[in-house]
Formats: C-alpha cells, structure tokens, sequence
C-alpha cells in the first residue's frame, strides 16, 4: 500500500521566516488481514451529530455529519502565520474525546511523549478498563459527560436531557462522575442543546464544582451557556479552540492543527479537541514532534483554566 505525502508549509510571523514540514502519512487504510482501530465511528450514526453547527462566527467547528473519510491523493497545504522553529510558540492542549470503547488509542496516544487529557465516558463497554489504565500512566482524566443534542441523536447512556429535573440530573452527573473515578474535570459529549439552556446546566455544575472539578465547554454549539455559566460560579473553566477532526481525513487534521498552532502563537495558547480516529492518531504522531522542535509547549488542559468569574472582570 502506497503512502500519501502531505506538506505543510508553516511560514512565519515575524519577517519571511519560513518553517517547512515535511510530513508522511499513511492512506488510513489497515495492512491486509487487520482492521485499523476507530472506536469513535463504531459508536454508529449517534457519532454523526457529536458536534453541531454553532450559530457564532467561529472559524473552526465540529463535525455535524458522519466524518468524511479521504483517499489516496497527495495533497499540499500552506498555512501562514505560525511561529518559526525555535522561537516559541505558546502552549497546547491536546483533548481526546470519545474514549472507553478500546484501549489502543491510549497506548498510541501515550507514545506521543506529550501530556494529553483524555476524556472518558462513563458508560461504555470498557470504560473501567481504560480508567485503570490511565490511572496506572497517572495520566490526566476527563469525564465526557453525555448530554442532548440537538434533533433526535442518541447522546448514549446516562445522558443528561432538558426534560429532568435538578436533583434527576445532580445524580445523573454524579452517576457519570463515579463511573469515572480520579476525573479532574469534565466535558460535554453532544449538548448543543442541554448546554444551551443555563436551568439545566446549573445543577450540573453545582456538582461539578462540589467535587472541586473543573468544566471544559467542548462548545458543541456557539449557544452554549457552559463556560460562562461555570466562571460566574465560580468553577474553573475553559472552552474548546478548535476541533481537529471535522473531517476524518489526514489531510484535513493537518490543516486543523496547524490551525492550533497559529491560534496558540497569536493568542499564547489553545486547546484543541480530537477523537480516537486513525486519521487523527497518525497526524499527531507526525506533528507533535514537528511543533515540539518549533518551540511549542504542550500541556494537560487543566493548566490552561479561566478562574476568575464573570462578575468580578
């Protein structure tokens, strides 16, 4: 099977600085006789609505159909604006959503060399397992906590609905929380509309912010209340910069993440949220090196938090 060539011309801000990657990337295809690991899509068409449109401005958003798979086709990218090698480049978390189905992406994505946070949901088939072996890398956790979306999608089980009440949905994410035992923090899986509706995200949060957590806004939809909500609460917060993986196609993770990069130079940090895919998996293994050679500095995103509240700015 041939390799397809992806290069991602990385140019500088400061003068006609010009970082070049040159990267390799697999066609995404599994060697005869193996199946390649995607536990994400094997979620079936629930996956198909994880991220829906948001209504604001922002130029990066998330999937809100099944993830396009690409062919064997070379592709050249050129992306402007980001930092040259050496200089620094800010700090970067890398979020992977989605996991508690399968235990390789753990194993590739510890390979890294990186910090990663990785977000588990409470209630999959191998849940227990994965949250024993991150425990065992005492690596960074997340509970991704299932909440409606918009339309009829299934967010999965133990999900959290408009329809219940506050103490139905205090012990739901306290159900969650115990499922996924040593979570520094939580984020949402689906909720573009659960998260839009502050009534219900308040006992949410509450209990969030009982436990002494903090809350990650996956902003699913540019109506999310959660991350507002949380810092008028008092409960440390964060919202999502990009998503890497809107397509799963390697060509178009490149591109997000050499989108990262650019946000994280101008801004002095960002944090990127990305699933268990192949495409992803391979695309990090490429350019996490890349950028850590550039002068970028990755992070758990619990190093990147907002903590002080909306009234008091």
């Amino acid at each position: 099977m041939g390799r397809g060539v992806v290069t991602v011309l990385l140019l500088a801000v400061a003068g006609a600085t010009v970082f070049a990657i040159g990267l390799r990337v697999g066609s995404g295809r599994s060697a005869p006789g193996a199946a390649a690991p995607h536990p994400a899509r094997d979620a079936g068409a629930a996956h198909a609505a994880t991220y829906d449109l948001p209504a604001g401005p922002e130029a990066v958003v998330g999937p809100i159909d099944p993830p396009a798979t690409a062919g064997d086709r070379p592709v050249t990218v050129a992306v402007a604006d980001i930092v040259a090698p050496g200089a620094g480049g800010g700090r970067i978390a890398l979020v992977i959503d989605d996991l508690g189905r399968e235990l390789e992406p753990v194993r590739r994505l510890t390979a890294l060399g990186v910090p990663v946070s990785y977000s588990v949901l409470p209630f999959e088939s191998r849940t227990g397992e994965v949250v024993a072996a991150l425990h065992g890398e005492q690596l960074e956790i997340l509970l991704h906590l299932p909440m409606q979306a918009q339309g009829d999608a299934d967010p999965g089980p133990g999900a959290l609905y408009t329809n219940l009440g506050a103490d139905d949905l205090r012990r739901r994410t306290a159900r969650a929380l115990d499922a996924v035992p040593g979570a520094v923090g939580v984020n949402n899986h689906m909720g573009s509309a659960f998260t839009a509706d502050p009534a219900k995200m308040r006992p949410v949060l509450a209990e969030i912010g009982r436990r002494g957590l903090f809350f990650l806004d996956s902003r699913t939809s540019g109506r999310s209340v959660g991350y507002e909500l949380a810092r008028e609460l008092g409960i440390p917060a964060a919202q999502r910069t990009v998503f890497l993986d809107n397509l799963d196609d390697r060509d178009a993770v490149a591109v997000q993440f050499a989108e990262v990069l650019q946000r994280a130079r101008r801004d002095g940090a960002a944090i990127a949220i990305g699933h268990p895919y192949e495409s992803t998996l391979e695309v990090l293994s490429e350019l996490v090196p890349k950028a850590l050679d550039a002068g970028y500095e990755f992070v758990p995103v619990s190093f990147l938090l907002e903590r002080t509240a909306l009234s008091g700015e």
